[in-house]
């Protein structure tokens, strides 16, 4: 039986590709959980330290399998939102690593919201992103309503979503949707080039820096100072910044991750979990 979910590690990069090209790469149910396991895995494997989440073929994700839907033994709305979709966003946001979403292609419905969860958007030049809900009587999910207004702003959401119509990925550059927009044949090359930097700065500064911007969502001022104070305070404890400021002064090339900081990690995620719990940001537990 073909898999429709692949799951590869290169060295410190772990890659989760949809890979069910002639259905656009939309998910069903056995998908969905698939894509749970392998961010679980990617998230508790300590040599991973980047995670890919991209699509096969000429498309990123096209969202829900509609044909569930309409089965005999099809799932209610309800429970594909709180078992198969809603966990894969909770499980990027609070994974304690970077996740780039590689759009290779088209990014509709859940899928554009799977990768509007990501840390960083690369997209390929002909990807585009969709929400068209309301041409199918449905509303926005998954978090669709939180990510959108904060990228590109109220009006912007408003058009997209009312009216379904597509971004192309060099506008939704423009308007801050995505981190970066590339040549298609240069798409492949230029996201391996991305993860790759990442894997060489230290990991657990990346970690502190995620959940401190992931937080401000719904931080205020004071909140958000206090929270970058704990962060930077125990960043501070930790041998990459002995390093990097070794490697600084003595006009070297640091070399980071050389120890697990997995004591330094579990504070970090006590201190986020306080602040989520004081301030109800229930998007992000799992």
């Amino acid at each position: 039986m073909k898999k429709t979910i692949l799951y590869s590690k290169s060295k410190e990069i772990a890659t989760i590709q949809l890979c069910n090209p002639e259905n656009h790469n939309s998910i069903n149910t056995e998908m969905a959980l698939q894509i749970q396991q392998y961010l679980d895995l990617a998230d508790e494997d300590p040599d991973v330290r980047v995670v890919i989440l991209t699509g096969s073929g000429k498309s990123f994700c096209a969202g829900q399998d509609l044909g569930e839907m309409i089965c005999d033994e099809a799932p209610s709305i309800r429970k594909v939102l709180t078992q198969n979709h809603n966990p894969i966003v909770s499980k990027i946001k609070s994974m304690g690593k970077p996740v780039i979403a590689a759009v290779n292609g088209v990014a509709a419905g859940a899928g554009a919201v799977f990768a509007l969860a990501c840390d960083l958007i690369v997209a390929s030049e002909s990807a585009f992103f969709i929400q068209a809900f309301s041409k199918i009587g449905l509303t926005p999910g998954s978090g669709s309503t939180y990510f959108l207004p904060r990228l590109i702003g109220m009006q912007k959401s408003m058009g997209h979503l009312l009216l379904g119509n597509k971004i192309s990925a060099t506008d939704a550059e423009k308007m801050g949707m995505i981190y970066a927009v590339v040549k298609d044949d240069l798409f492949e090359t230029e996201v391996h080039s991305i993860a790759m930097q990442l894997c060489q700065l230290p990991s657990l500064s990346l970690q502190y820096t995620k959940m401190a911007l992931t937080q401000s969502m719904g931080n205020d001022l004071e909140n958000q100072t206090q929270l970058e104070d704990e962060l930077k305070c125990l960043a501070g404890e930790s041998d990459d910044y002995l390093e990097g400021v070794s490697a600084f002064l003595e006009k070297r090339k640091p070399i980071f991750n050389q120890k697990n900081n997995k004591e330094l990690q579990l504070v970090a995620k006590d201190i986020a979990e306080n602040f989520k719990t004081k301030l109800g940001l229930k998007i992000y537990q799992n």
